[in-house]
């Protein structure tokens, strides 16, 4: 999986507490070239995910942090498929290599189902309160 789903979890969590004027803002939280805040953001507005207006800086979540799973995050940034990706040219005149794909993409499914459930059960809401109960955990500045 590329960074685009944890750039995109970062850019929903900020645009929640804060509003951002600029991709150039958003991408000194991120720590990632402005242009990558607004390739993400393009993503999150065409899954429905944040309301973006054309020349108007900044951005709002397009729903409740509540209603947006982290499955809704990862589908918006044009996750694969398949994490497990498929052997590229095995040798079907092998018995094996004949055969392997289709053994390895029962586990691979599940494996991918799996993780799809997780992220389903999570919400940004449930971020959100991470963040929040780590934040205050942090030492003051002195």
């Amino acid at each position: 999986m590329n960074h685009q789903y944890a750039v995109a979890v970062h850019i929903l969590s900020l645009l929640d507490s804060q509003p951002a004027s600029s991709s150039e803002e958003l991408a000194g939280s991120v720590g990632v070239h402005p242009v990558v805040i607004r390739t993400v953001t393009g993503l999150l507005r065409r899954a429905g995910l944040l309301e973006t207006r054309r020349g108007v800086p900044g951005a709002r979540l397009a729903r409740p942090p509540r209603d947006i799973t982290l499955l809704d995050v990862y589908r918006a940034v044009n996750a694969p498929e398949q994490m497990l990706k498929h052997h590229p040219r095995p040798n079907i005149a092998c018995p094996v290599g004949a055969n392997i794909q289709a053994v390895l993409d029962v586990t691979s499914r599940r494996a991918q189902d799996a993780l799809e459930a997780e992220l389903a059960a999570h919400t940004l809401e449930g971020v959100l309160g991470d963040l929040q109960t780590r934040i205050e955990q942090m030492p003051s500045p002195a």
